[in-house]
């Protein structure tokens, strides 16, 4: 079998074998096959697609050539949510104790930000002596105890993907469902969980524009799971403005352990909610998932929810006491106003402009070696169909960087809104749901 051979069959718009696929991966993993071949393929998949079948063995050979995590120790069903990436989007900090009050089994492993997106690791890290970094056989002890874990990934899961997600980067071969749709499973069935919900984001803030495409990317990435026996679903989410208030690090966290209280905004409560429920009937907790409302809405007025991040925080070496008290957070040396200049109804919020000016602020990294300010950050104080007057808040800025550095990034943050004249109906957060 030949490189050359398998990049002009599927040049030519032919179907490739999972024999092919698995030597091409066999490659790229030993470093066998050159950076050039390697890139000549990607190219190939992009222009000419791949079927069901090849991007289902395209994410098996991924998922075998590192590590895959045995999480057979655990008891019970273990269910794991994945975000595709948004602004604002804190929303494993809320599932995971959430539906581990239920006595669901959430062993997860998240990764970092960057660029306009926030990663929930660095978010985990804004609460003192929190470890990301947990040895498996804590991981499990951690997960049959309190019920849920929330660390980094190991460093050999998937080295393949990484390796052709680092060419795809800078050989404009990032845009295609099929290589998008392989990497992320790939790491997701590595992983070890019984379920996965996919939690497929569009808009200005996430990498798929349009919810036609979001539609896709999910369409294939549940295929992908069900064709290797994983119960996979997927929901459409809006990014076309950030989920919930805060954006920022620290920010975030105190918007999580509000949500936890009930006291969280009606899109983010939203989103955890209706997601939780899918989890519980994917774990068999509850037959339909609108059956499970009453009962997810009693453990948030309970206190049992927030409980469990408590509990999930101390075990992973953090101080709990950020939780139950988080005015302890640390807090920006400047705070500033952005104020509305023109009047209407918010009708839409730039995504991606704010999460850069929360990068740009501190709240975020260029390069994986960028030091974040945990406290650096946006609140809106607006969202999309709000009413706004000339001279209202649109948010609050919180940065430690000097005010020269600071100005420019305010006026991005109030040009991030755009304003409709007459009131309209405010789409939902949650498009599709797919399964």
């Amino acid at each position: 079998m030949r490189m050359y051979d398998i990049i002009c069959k599927k040049r030519d718009g032919f179907s490739l074998t999972s024999q092919e696929i698995q030597f091409f991966i066999d490659g790229v993993t030993n470093k066998t096959i050159p950076d050039y071949q390697t890139s000549s393929l990607l190219m190939a998949i992009v222009l000419k697609g791949m079927n069901k079948e090849e991007t289902a063995a395209l994410t098996l050979a991924m998922m075998k050539s590192g590590d895959i995590i045995d999480l057979s120790q655990i008891e019970g069903i273990k269910v794991d949510k994945h975000s595709t990436g948004g602004v604002g989007d804190k929303t494993s900090l809320v599932l995971g104790p959430l539906v581990a009050s239920f006595g669901v089994k959430v062993a997860k492993m998240s990764g970092r930000g960057l660029g306009h997106t926030g990663g929930t690791l660095d978010k985990l890290e804004a609460i003192p002596g929190t470890k990301i970094e947990i040895e498996r056989d804590a991981f499990i002890k951690q997960v049959n105890e309190i019920g849920c874990a929330i660390i980094g990934q190991s460093g050999h899961l998937g080295p393949a993907d990484k390796k052709l997600y680092a060419l795809r980067d800078v050989t404009g071969t990032v845009e295609s469902i099929p290589l998008i749709a392989s990497s992320i499973m790939s790491k997701k069935l590595a992983s070890g969980s019984d379920t996965i919900l996919l939690d497929v984001k569009f808009g200005s803030g996430a990498f798929m524009k349009t919810l036609e495409d979001a539609k896709k990317l999910a369409e294939a990435m549940v295929a992908i799971g069900k064709s290797l026996k994983r119960d996979t679903r997927a929901i459409l989410t809006d990014m076309d403005q950030p989920l919930g208030l805060a954006v920022g690090n620290a920010l975030e966290v105190k918007e999580a352990i509000a949500t936890l209280k009930g006291e969280g905004p009606s899109d983010l409560t939203t989103l955890c909610l209706e997601a939780s429920a899918i989890m519980l009937e994917q774990a068999g907790v509850v037959k339909n998932a609108k059956d499970a409302y009453p009962a997810l809405e009693a453990k948030i007025k309970s206190g049992e929810a927030l409980l469990k991040l408590v509990e999930m925080i101390k075990a992973q070496g953090g101080d709990e006491t950020y939780i139950t008290n988080p005015e302890k957070f640390v807090k920006s040396a400047h705070v500033f106003e952005v104020l509305a200049t023109s009047a209407g109804y918010v009708q839409h919020i730039d995504s991606l402009a704010i999460g850069i000016a929360s990068m740009k602020l501190g709240g975020g990294r260029e390069t994986y070696e960028d030091v974040i300010d945990m406290s650096a950050g946006i609140v809106l104080n607006k969202k999309v169909g709000d009413q706004v007057q000339i001279g209202d808040r649109l948010a609050l800025v919180y940065t430690n960087k000097s005010d020269d550095v600071s100005r420019p990034i305010l006026v991005d943050v109030h040009d991030a809104f755009t304003y409709s004249k007459t009131k309209f109906e405010v789409k939902p957060i949650i498009h599709a749901y797919i399964k």
